[in-house]
């Protein structure tokens, strides 16, 4: 995996640079000490992983990626935890605090690996009036009917599409998922989260919950939502 380190700190650098060269799937690329060059450089390379400071002069971390078109794998490192919202909103792969460790490196990494080898797989375009879609992996397509869809959660340029009895992470954003389901079926309530009505059990205080598991509703989808789940 090709990646690069953005950071202004030029310690910081040396010690993730370190860490880096313990990981033989990793190749360094550039380090940058600013977002701006960060920016400029993958502009023009294929990078697959980026490991982003948030604070920093001329723009933030937060920033660089919100205007990235083409985005890779990030993982933030920070020395708070200020930001770890924002960090969800944007799915990115980790969220590590500074100073960071060998192991907990290595966590991040492998979650970072996972996604990448799976950037491959697709979801095999079918008419929304079909009940079933098909993910493909490598050469092998399995098919998910839609009636056994939970919900589907966005992870940047993947999704994790659930099932009462499996995971299945693909390379496709939520919206695109979107716009392959029955919007009957389907409702975005936060812009992580695409979930199916049938599934939803109970609405409590901006929260959908599947059974016990709770799937946080966007300020801005709740009206529309309580249409959707024919409040009386």
């Amino acid at each position: 995996m090709n990646c690069i380190i953005v950071d202004d700190n030029k310690m910081a650098r040396t010690a993730l640079k370190k860490l880096i060269e313990q990981v033989p799937y990793l190749t360094l690329k550039e380090e940058c000490a600013s977002p701006v060059d960060a920016y400029n450089f993958l502009l023009k390379e294929d990078i697959d992983l980026v490991f982003l400071d948030i604070e920093m002069p001329e723009m933030t971390g937060i920033e660089l990626v919100k205007n990235l078109e083409k985005r890779p794998i990030i993982i933030l490192i920070t020395s708070k935890t200020d930001y770890a919202v924002e960090a969800f909103e944007l799915n990115v792969a980790d969220y590590i605090i500074k100073p960071v460790n060998l192991s907990r490196f290595m966590l991040a990494v492998s979650k970072a690996k996972e996604l990448f080898e799976i950037k491959n797989q697709k979801v095999e375009l079918n008419d929304k009036d079909k009940d079933y879609i098909f993910v493909r992996s490598n050469s092998v397509l399995t098919k998910i009917k839609i009636n056994e869809i939970i919900y589907i959660q966005a992870l940047g340029d993947y999704i994790n599409i659930y099932t009462p009895d499996n995971r299945y992470t693909v390379h496709i954003t939520l919206k695109g998922m979107e716009e392959k389901l029955s919007a009957e079926k389907f409702y975005r309530l936060h812009r992580s989260y695409l979930i199916a009505l049938d599934h939803i059990d109970k609405v409590e205080e901006g929260t959908a919950f599947i059974g016990k598991h709770p799937i946080p509703i966007g300020e801005q989808y709740k009206k529309e939502l309580l249409k959707k789940i024919n409040l009386i």
